[in-house]
């Protein structure tokens, strides 16, 4: 069942994601070669416990840290460890809080010093097809709208759609219903009605769709180690579009 949610509920959950908001520009200011990603975890903690938040993902299915740093193959939930940055990576900043009743969840991808041209295209491409998804968030359209959206977009510049992994609602749950594909047909699946709130994000690769878990069983990655690139926000359904709730 997919939960509406009242307007005191979508300003609580503002609140928590504009904190976020701005946690995650401070992460971004320490991406640089020769950070370990472990670094970044620590200072998110810390952020967010300061916040009066909590950390949405830490303990979430067995997960050891608060933030999610996934490079280059990586597509999700990359562990932060003792790897250290290096020039040419791109990396994935993902994540959540809990705010005072409720979670809000955001990602990025970076360059890490100069990158190649073809992983600056990736990065760009998969801004683009975040925009083309936003652009059908209004109540009348369906969640198959934005999933075409973003694999049009995608699939024009000839990249895949990581399709084994989707976004989500999101509320007193990390995870709510319903789950948001990045691809499929217009018209089809659930309405878009006012009050719902949940999180986009295209997942795009430099080759194929297919994944497989990671060595540390956490992370998924590209099946044939292409680059992969993820943004997300959490959004809010209103009477004629939607607003972003993890920006400042």
């Amino acid at each position: 069942m997919i939960l509406i949610k009242t307007k005191e509920e979508i300003e609580i959950m503002a609140e928590g994601g504009k904190i976020l908001a701005k946690i995650m520009k401070e992460l971004e200011k320490r991406i640089k070669p020769g950070i370990a990603t472990k670094e970044l975890n620590e200072l998110s903690e810390e952020l967010i416990l300061k916040s009066g938040g909590k950390c949405s993902f830490k303990g979430y299915g067995g997960y050891p840290a608060c933030l999610c740093v996934s490079l280059n193959e990586q597509v999700v939930h990359g562990v932060p460890s003792d790897r250290i940055l290096k020039e040419g990576d791109i990396v994935s900043l993902d994540l959540g809080i809990f705010y005072n009743g409720f979670h809000a969840d955001m990602a990025n991808t970076l360059p890490v010093g100069r990158i190649s041209s073809e992983a600056l295209r990736l990065i760009r491409t998969t801004k683009e097809s975040f925009k083309k998804g936003l652009e059908e968030i209004k109540p009348g359209n369906t969640f198959g709208d934005i999933g075409n959206a973003v694999q049009e977009l995608a699939e024009s510049q000839g990249y895949g759609i990581i399709r084994d992994l989707c976004g989500h609602g999101i509320g007193r749950k990390l995870h709510e219903d319903p789950q948001i594909l990045n691809y499929g047909k217009k018209k089809t699946g659930p309405e878009i009605k006012e009050g719902m709130v949940f999180c986009i994000e295209p997942m795009l690769s430099a080759g194929n769709w297919e994944i497989k878990k990671s060595p540390d069983n956490y992370a998924f990655q590209t099946a044939d180690s292409s680059l992969s690139c993820h943004f997300e926000h959490t959004i809010a359904v209103t009477e004629n579009g939607y607003k972003i709730l993890t920006e400042i």
